[in-house]
């Protein structure tokens, strides 16, 4: 195997010496070949339907660019990274080592993402996030060649407080799964909702994955809080919603949360998620001529319906095509395709965003209400908000 060094100096050479006339020839059979695409997501386990709609839209982005980035025809390397953290590294160095991508999109899992983001600063490969929200990716351990199409773990629920305080609920319960996950989106939470005036009454927290919600659902209704705000996902959140309304609470303390509360799991969890409220910078339902027009064309190509984790994958396309394009399909001239990054503003189904100095997408959180199985729009609970990037030092 290739050592990092041997890595690291080969690409410095090839991009320090660009104007030097003996290289020429070589960098123009570079620029000839495909580019290398390596795709680190989790096929096979829980998130396995989530890894799957990331490539869906990624791929459906490329294929409006004619199926090629800057004029090149693309060449796919897949690894599933079975959403576990202690093979995050190894994984991601197949990628980056063995089959020498030019660009490693990944990942879902936060773990994981944090061993594709130590890979990604040791060898300097482009590394671009299609979903895990973990804050140190474009936080203390930001970096040039790391972008984030999706979030930060805080940023849908900073866009809580407000919203909450706007339907008169001054005293909350917050509630989640004791991770980083839950603690990330607290942060949010808290910010939000204890600035706009709100008073938070009791944290509530229980291992992840347990989903014994009684016990807490219990101290929940003495409390007698004005609403709950919560951070719960996948077939957890769907169990939770229906623990909810078992325990009497739906229609008497409204359920607020981070939008993946509601995300996936409307089917499982029934009639127990009506009028659950949510923010996300997403919805199925979203009203505008580019998500019906995406929706339309996800569900041609692979005849399913697109969620908010394929128009993730689609965005992430969408930014490489247009970094590709700036710099003509040479990705080795990292300093204009850095910058064309930067600077890049998506239309996408989701509204139009663009990148923090931080990496991170500058975007609109709506508040969503659950209606007959469908997140319904009710407006834009924060307009282009940015993460804090607290902590973040480019090199």
């Amino acid at each position: 195997m290739t050592s990092r060094r041997l890595v690291l100096t080969r690409s410095a050479a090839l991009f320090g010496a660009a104007s030097t006339a003996l290289l020429l020839p070589e960098i123009a059979r570079a620029q000839s070949g495909k580019v290398r695409v390596g795709l680190m997501l989790p096929y096979t386990g829980t998130f396995a339907q989530l890894g799957v709609a990331i490539e869906n839209g990624f791929r459906l982005a490329i294929a409006e660019q004619g199926g090629k980035l800057g004029g090149r025809d693309i060449e796919y390397f897949k690894v599933d990274d079975e959403s576990e953290p202690s093979k995050g590294i190894e994984n991601a160095n197949k990628l980056v080592q063995r089959d020498k991508v030019d660009v490693l999109v990944g990942t879902v899992h936060s773990g994981v993402q944090m061993g594709i983001h130590k890979v990604a600063r040791d060898s300097g490969v482009l590394s671009l996030i299609p979903n895990a929200g973990v804050h140190a990716a474009t936080r203390s351990q930001c970096a040039p060649n790391v972008f984030r199409t999706s979030f930060t773990n805080s940023q849908p629920t900073r866009a809580l407080g407000q919203a909450m305080i706007a339907k008169g609920h001054k005293k909350a319960v917050w509630i989640t799964w004791k991770y980083a996950a839950g603690d990330e989106a607290f942060e949010g939470f808290k910010e939000s909702y204890t600035a706009a005036g709100g008073t938070i009454i009791k944290e509530l927290g229980l291992p992840f994955p347990n989903v014994e919600f009684q016990a807490l659902l219990t101290e929940i209704a003495s409390l007698k809080p004005d609403a709950v705000a919560c951070f719960f996902a996948g077939g957890g959140a769907a169990k939770f919603m229906k623990d909810y309304a078992a325990a009497g609470l739906q229609g008497k303390i409204p359920l607020y949360g981070s939008g993946f509360l509601t995300e996936g799991v409307l089917d499982a969890a029934g009639p127990a998620a009506d009028g659950v409220m949510t923010t996300l910078h997403y919805s199925d339902s979203l009203n505008t001529p580019r998500n019906q027009a995406f929706r339309l064309a996800y569900a041609k190509m692979f005849r399913l319906q697109p969620d908010v984790y394929a128009v993730q994958g689609y965005d992430t396309g969408l930014l490489l095509a247009q970094g590709a394009n700036a710099v003509k399909g040479d990705l080795a001239n990292k300093a204009a395709l850095y910058k064309a990054l930067e600077s890049a503003t998506i239309d996408s189904p989701r509204g139009k965003w663009s990148m923090s100095k931080s990496h991170n997408p500058v975007q609109d959180i709506y508040l969503r209400v659950v209606e007959n199985k469908e997140n319904k729009v009710l407006g834009v609970a924060a307009k282009a908000l940015a993460d804090s990037g607290a902590g973040c030092k480019m090199a």
